[in-house]
């Protein structure tokens, strides 16, 4: 009894030891510090099991090297994998779509290979030919399955429970000389980890 009890308690503690191994098309969601704009946006999203993400981006595997596909700084770009996991200290986190979903990916991911090089979109503003990094994932999706995959909901820039929008956005869009985009659609990191469409593997 003991011979076989205990091959099956080494493997099942080895089973949940091991690291997630990353696949096409897996979304690798982060919180980052970039300061009051991020913790502006932490305090009006919340993501799966209530962790703050402000930043996410789409893993793709050419050969046996790791990237990232990304909207971030000024452009959507391919950043290597090692290279991305330095932007924060924080747990991140591992979604990827359930099985039915998975035809998609391909398509999703030579559509985000076509967006490199576009610009980062500093207006949030959607479908204006630039890119923030939830909108870059939400819109390779759109193109792969041909309609909306997942949700847009009306953005806000406004504390919870307030009427009065945080400082940070207000001196934001006031140097981008436009009025805060309320209300209009968009996404976030924290709602796509919210999916149903995905499973959360864990933690990286």
């Amino acid at each position: 009894m003991r011979t076989l009890f205990l091959p099956f308690f080494l493997f099942v503690c080895l089973g949940y030891a091991q690291t997630i191994q990353l696949q096409n098309g897996d979304l690798i969601f982060q919180s980052i510090d970039c300061g009051p704009l991020c913790d502006a946006i932490n305090q009006v999203t919340e993501g799966y099991q209530g962790n703050d993400f402000n930043h996410m981006g789409m893993v793709i595997i050419q050969g046996k090297k790791r990237y990232v596909l990304e909207a971030s700084g000024t452009e959507v770009s391919l950043t290597p994998y090692d290279a991305f996991v330095l932007k924060t200290k924080n747990p991140m986190y591992v979604g990827r779509l359930k099985k039915r979903y998975r035809n998609l990916i391909s398509e999703a991911v030579a559509f985000g290979e076509r967006q490199l090089g576009k610009p980062y979109d500093v207006n949030y503003l959607y479908d204006n030919d630039k890119y923030y990094c939830s909108e870059l994932i939400y819109d390779c999706f759109l193109n792969a399955n041909g309609k909306p995959f997942f949700k847009l909901f009306p953005m806000t820039y406004k504390a919870p429970g307030s009427d009065v929008y945080f400082k940070v956005w207000e001196d934001y869009f006031k140097k981008l000389n436009m009025e805060v985009p309320e209300g209009q659609p968009g996404c976030n990191p924290g709602g796509m980890s919210l999916s149903k469409k995905i499973k959360i593997l864990g933690t990286l």
